[in-house]
């Protein structure tokens, strides 16, 4: 199971569907927040695709939920933007609240600075921005033999 993470696109659909489309085999597309405009029309572009969104701090006028927890092949996933957890300040609000959801795998976005870790049995991804500085997503891969997660850079 492939799933493409993204988030803090800030209005930049075109970016946005360059990576699902480059992407195509990955069957779940995870929006961290930032961009529910752009999760919204990918939605309407890839019926296909399972589509996670959550709201971001500069997510207006959206009914998207602020964390989403969903499975998929026997893995719990936590998804938030994460200024609810002021994870500029630290990760500890937020993985005490994806451990205390029992999930497996965090994501989230906010900072735009990308990291891959993992922390005593949980998964922690921020995929970047797909917008600023040197843009970049996340890949997660979830096998037989466990899971992988991967920041790639986007190339514009």
């Amino acid at each position: 199971m492939r799933i493409l993470v993204v988030s803090d696109s800030h209005g930049d659909s075109y970016a946005l569907e360059s990576v699902v489309n480059k992407h195509s085999s990955a069957e779940i597309i995870v929006h961290c927040g930032d961009g529910a405009d752009e999760a919204r029309e990918i939605k309407l572009r890839h019926p296909d695709k399972m589509v996670v969104s959550v709201r971001g701090n500069c997510d207006f006028c959206t009914d998207a939920p602020t964390t989403e927890i969903f499975s998929v092949e026997g893995k719990k996933i936590f998804v938030t933007h994460g200024h609810l957890y002021g994870v500029k300040g630290g990760l500890y609000t937020a993985t005490c609240a994806a451990r205390e959801a029992g999930a497996d795998i965090l994501l989230f976005g906010h900072t735009h600075n990308p990291l891959a870790v993992y922390d005593d049995g949980l998964y922690i991804l921020n995929p970047g921005s797909l917008r600023y500085y040197e843009p970049t997503y996340g890949l997660v891969e979830i096998t037989e033999k466990g899971v992988l997660t991967n920041i790639v850079s986007y190339d514009r």
